[in-house]
């Protein structure tokens, strides 16, 4: 067997420059999503302190990304909802659900494409970009499934449209939600006969 090729090193200096310790070289962050795209790992350390800070490195270039025009990835109720995650009590589930998630769509990507290609021939994405958005919707609502009632004092969003314009399994939710919180109500009434 043979043995997985190591992480290549970056180091980041105070000027803000980067530095590949496997080429001797200086690189942009450019240059490391180019490595990232061809499955290329790295760690990047900071020169001075010594820190792992290969995380922030990373974000930076996701942020880079989304200003480029037309290579937005991330939706806005995305991000909404992300950044609300942080200091909830689900946060530490996160990041496992999203690894979950990316591993799930990168196993499925191949087929995906392959059948984008025998379907349209290599165009018409109209289909495709309507799959990815009721992808994302997916992804948003199970983020919601999360932490239905941690944020019981928020209004609910207006509902609109006819009841088959409405995702699939809404009804359901709010059904549990609606015995979720009866079960709530009896268990609290329970407590207070008990304290009598």
């Amino acid at each position: 067997m043979t043995k997985p090729e190591e992480p290549v090193i970056i180091k980041k200096y105070a000027n803000r420059r980067l530095y590949n310790t496997g080429t001797s070289t200086y690189v942009t962050l450019e240059d490391l999503a180019t490595m990232v795209k061809s499955g290329s790992d790295f760690i990047v350390y900071d020169a001075k302190s010594g820190d792992d800070i290969t995380r922030s490195v990373l974000a930076q270039i996701i942020f880079e990304q989304e200003n480029k025009e037309g290579q937005n990835l991330l939706p806005i109720a995305f991000l909404r909802q992300l950044i609300r995650f942080y200091g909830d009590s689900m946060q530490m589930m996160v990041p496992r659900f999203l690894e979950a998630s990316i591993d799930s769509l990168t196993k499925e990507q191949g087929k995906f494409r392959e059948h984008m290609s025998s379907t349209f021939g290599g165009v018409g994405f109209g289909p495709m970009e309507e799959q990815v958005r009721r992808n994302m919707e997916m992804f948003e609502r199970a983020f919601a499934m999360f932490a239905p009632f941690a944020r019981a004092g928020q209004q609910a969003p207006a509902a609109t449209g006819t009841e088959a314009e409405k995702p699939a399994g809404g009804g359901e939710i709010n059904d549990l939600k609606r015995q979720m919180e009866e079960m709530q109500r009896r268990i609290d009434r329970l407590g207070d006969s008990d304290k009598k």
